[in-house]
């Protein structure tokens, strides 16, 4: 354990205590704040909030992107605009973070957990079609859940810590079973698979920028579209519904009040600027993990998966069993390494076993063994 930590310090170049991921603020922040700041529009309208969106989408190779508050409003919009409504079920992976169940949660769906592969730690379309051909049946081409008779209507499959699940044959499965396919891409910005970036691959993905993600504005979230239609839907419904007027205020529906502040824009715009450098240093920080746990045989490092590129936002390592993550967690710790399990599962919590769950058995296996590491952008 103390080589580990040694390691790290050495690799970090401090003795100090070494946060899990912090936020690195080295280019336009402060010139672009103070301009919004100068600017008097510092709320949800502003020139900040417009360039963010259009340099985003640019940036993931979509036509659309909206900005929203967080990520967990940026899923929510996302599903509702997949016409998820009270009711109806919606398939996910029992090892994510919770925002991904909380966002089905709020429109009234149940959350259905299919298992995850050992590979990417994400949604296993193996499990997937197991699931569907197991319990399902299509009628007048909607996925009914013969167990329970209620609709499939969606299907959000998790990138985890960056990490590409099997995205492609996942959108193959949804669409022969007409399930909506909504992508969870909280946490992989700049991560690909097959050349083709995560959060495109179905009509709408879900992207965070919270202060731990990989470029940062505190908060925030973004929706990601080719559809000019769904585009203008979540712009409209992420500003509380509004019918534009010079001075009137006519709501035509239930909107939310989820747009991105311009200020948070503002840093977002400078953070999007330096993408590719911290790109750049999280994957030659996982090249030195990797040279260094090859030599342990106690200890694997995570790699990026086949045929995907992973941002690498979140390091992590699989240990032998509970027992040596338990230990591993305290020392590292204790020594001024922060370092964390991964997530308790969601059919485990106590708002979600009721929901439905196929065998998960990748999931706890992964649930006992993986810790992250520090993977911050690293200094100099």
């Amino acid at each position: 354990m103390q080589e580990i930590v040694d390691f790290i310090q050495k690799t970090f170049k401090t003795k100090e205590f070494i946060p899990l991921h912090e936020p690195r603020f080295f280019g336009n922040e402060k010139k672009y704040l103070n301009e919004c700041i100068d600017s008097t529009f510092v709320s949800s309208v502003g020139k900040f909030v417009d360039t963010f969106e259009r340099e985003f989408a640019k940036k993931v190779g979509s036509k659309y992107a909206v900005a929203t508050v967080n990520g967990t409003a940026a899923l929510h919009i996302a599903l509702l605009l997949a016409d998820v409504k009270q009711g109806d079920e919606v398939i996910t992976q029992p090892l994510t973070f919770i925002a991904t169940c909380n966002a089905i949660s709020y429109i009234g769906a149940k959350p259905v957990f299919v298992d995850v592969d050992l590979d990417t730690m994400g949604l296993s379309p193996i499990a997937l079609e197991s699931f569907l051909k197991a319990n399902c049946e299509i009628k007048d081409k909607k996925c009914i859940n013969k167990t329970t008779g209620k609709i499939i209507k969606a299907c959000v499959p998790m990138h985890t810590f960056g990490h590409s699940c099997h995205i492609e044959q996942i959108k193959n499965i949804c669409d022969a079973w007409h399930v909506e396919l909504v992508e969870d891409a909280a946490e992989s910005l700049g991560s690909y698979y097959k050349n083709k970036h995560t959060g495109t691959f179905g009509r709408l993905g879900a992207f965070s920028f919270n202060g731990n993600k990989i470029i940062t504005s505190g908060g925030g979230g973004v929706i990601v579209t080719d559809d000019e239609v769904l585009a203008k839907k979540a712009k409209h419904l992420t500003t509380t519904a509004k019918v534009p007027h010079a001075y009137e205020f006519v709501h035509d529906m239930i909107g939310y009040n989820y747009r991105m502040p311009n200020l948070n824009a503002a840093l977002l715009v400078a953070q999007l600027e330096q993408l590719d450098g911290f790109l750049e240093n999280k994957r030659e920080l996982a090249c030195g993990y990797a040279e260094f746990f090859s030599k342990m045989d106690d200890i694997k490092f995570i790699e990026e998966p086949n045929n995907a590129k992973s941002n690498y936002w979140l390091q992590a390592i699989l240990l032998e069993d509970k027992n040596k993550r338990d230990i591993f967690l305290e020392f590292a710790n204790k020594n001024g390494v922060m370092s964390r399990p991964i997530w308790r599962l969601m059919n485990e919590l106590e708002m979600f076993e009721a929901c439905q769950c196929a065998d998960v058995t990748n999931a706890k296996f992964l649930e006992e063994r993986v810790v992250n590491i520090p993977s911050s952008v690293r200094l100099g």
